[in-house]
């Protein structure tokens, strides 16, 4: 029986948001992070109408250096073949506004190992590219930041350190959480301070979705030592 304490349903969708979030920050960094080399160009509106009745909203999308258009959605969940139909849907309305071609990739933080990567209905397959985060091992990379001085800090540095909660490895979030909070606390002389509290913001939001409430009372402690703690609880 799952455990009543813990909060892996959190504030609905917090997960996506705090992932939302660090892409709004990190946009450029985020998409050279992702592997992808194309440079972007500007970020672009998501809130599209259709037939002045409806919305529709991507996650991120942006115009690239490439001449196409690259929308991100991030799924917490397994992705389902509404899913694909939703972005399916997306990628149709935006190639017709901006007359441009549109890829669509999908941040997964899902356990599932074998995620729905394509759907075919009559003659046509629509396929997405999927970047899973536990493919990544979060340990390591902490490991790697440790190695450097407060002053060597990029924002490079600093987009995996946010999503290094949602990789693989075998330390447990709580403690991955909390090597964050040090590590954007040994920053705070070279980010400027609204940036740390948006950053530990993020963290304190995953801390909030996946731990118990003994857990979480560890993370309080060490954030109530930063930036956001003495924003918080002064």
């Amino acid at each position: 029986m799952q455990d009543k304490n813990k909060r892996k349903d959190g504030p609905a969708h917090s997960e996506d948001l705090a992932l939302k979030s660090a892409a709004a920050y990190f946009g450029d960094e985020l998409i050279h992070w992702l592997g992808i080399r194309e440079r972007a160009l500007r970020a672009v509106p998501t809130e599209m109408v259709e037939l002045e009745t409806r919305h529709m909203y991507e996650d991120f999308l942006y115009e690239m250096e490439n001449g196409m258009y690259y929308h991100f959605e991030f799924e917490s969940d397994s992705i389902s073949t509404e899913d694909l139909r939703r972005f399916r849907e997306y990628e149709a309305s935006t190639a017709r506004i901006y007359k441009a071609p549109v890829v669509t990739y999908v941040i997964c933080s899902s356990e599932v190992k074998n995620l729905r990567d394509s759907i075919t209905e009559g003659i046509n397959t629509y396929r997405v590219s999927l970047i899973r985060l536990k493919d990544e091992n979060g340990d390591r990379l902490l490991e790697q930041l440790a190695e450097k001085t407060a002053g060597n800090l990029t924002r490079e540095d600093i987009i995996p350190l946010l999503f290094s909660p949602l990789m693989g490895g075998r330390f447990r979030q709580k403690e991955r959480i909390l090597r964050c909070i040090e590590v954007l606390k040994n920053a705070e002389t070279i980010f400027p301070q609204n940036d740390i509290r948006k950053m530990e913001a993020i963290l304190y939001t995953f801390a909030v979705k996946f731990l118990d409430d003994d857990e979480l009372k560890s993370i309080k402690e060490a954030v109530a030592m930063t930036k956001l703690g003495q924003m918080i609880w002064e």
